[in-house]
């Protein structure tokens, strides 16, 4: 039976540290804040929103919260992150993803200054990770190394394969497990032997959108599984990539959904912020 990695205990053991680290900066006369945009009131946003604005309390850094009409246009909010970039009190900037249809997601990204793109999406951080350069890593990515290694799970050496290939997950992901010397495979929708391929993984990280199609068919036994996912299921339950109760008596160590991967994304956004106080 599987080990339960308790992504909520590891969170608050980053953020604890992350408060001591905030209170010696204070101390020097470094403050930080964080302007968090949102555009429109899609309700998972708006949840994403709060529990940042709370962990940034919690932490000890000031944020600013702009919330702005589904009708914004793109020249709007590029003005509104132009102001924020020359604000020097400002140390990170984020806007919830995602936005309407009339923003092109791309360009805000991309207007964010790299030094106070806490998200890790600019095209700068990214380049900066694959090139094994300083920069902001994103979240989710940074999030799962730190359970896995909280965890005191090997990496080195081990097959890992990562089912997913967006910019913000499935490919930082890989160029992390990279860095931490895994072997390893990115599978997608385009993937002819998934089953196979994923059978062969040591560490299998699940980030394909689909609720529950990672079952027991897919996971060798003794392997470490993480879930990236999260959906509702038809009873209106919180559930994952990973089909839980199928993958759970065969695995060595699983991500429970909820409590697993998503604290940890927050977590790592504010080791982002405090990071950027410390540059």
């Amino acid at each position: 039976m599987a080990q339960l990695i308790d992504g909520k205990r590891i969170s608050k053991e980053i953020k604890d540290e992350l408060k001591v680290q905030t209170a010696r900066l204070k101390e020097q006369g470094i403050q930080g804040c964080l302007a968090v945009i949102q555009v429109g009131e899609d309700p998972a946003s708006s949840v994403y929103v709060r529990n940042k604005k709370r962990a940034c309390e919690y932490i000890g850094i000031a944020s600013l919260s702009y919330e702005l009409p589904e009708e914004t246009t793109e020249t709007e909010l590029l003005q509104l992150i132009e102001k924020l970039n020359a604000d020097e009190k400002v140390t990170g900037i984020l806007v919830q993803l995602p936005v309407p249809d009339q923003i092109d997601e791309n360009k805000i990204i991309q207007a964010i200054a790299p030094s106070k793109d806490v998200d890790g999406f600019h095209p700068q951080n990214t380049g900066a990770l694959v090139s094994g350069l300083p920069g902001f890593v994103s979240c989710t990515p940074a999030g799962v190394i730190q359970l896995l290694k909280r965890t005191d799970i090997s990496i080195t050496g081990k097959n890992c394969v990562v089912i997913g290939r967006s910019n913000i997950v499935g490919k930082p992901m890989a160029i992390l497990m990279l860095r931490e010397n895994a072997t390893v495979t990115v599978a997608h929708s385009k993937t002819t032997n998934l089953k196979d391929l994923c059978k062969n993984a040591d560490i299998l990280i699940a980030a394909v959108g689909r609720p529950k199609m990672i079952d027991a068919s897919y996971v060798k036994e003794g392997a470490v599984v993480i879930d990236v996912g999260i959906h509702r299921d038809a009873q209106n339950n919180l559930c994952g990539d990973v089909d839980f109760d199928s993958v759970f008596p065969i695995a060595q160590a699983i991500t429970p959904v909820p409590g697993g991967v998503g604290p940890m994304t927050i977590a790592m956004l504010m080791n982002n912020c405090v990071e950027a106080l410390m540059r």
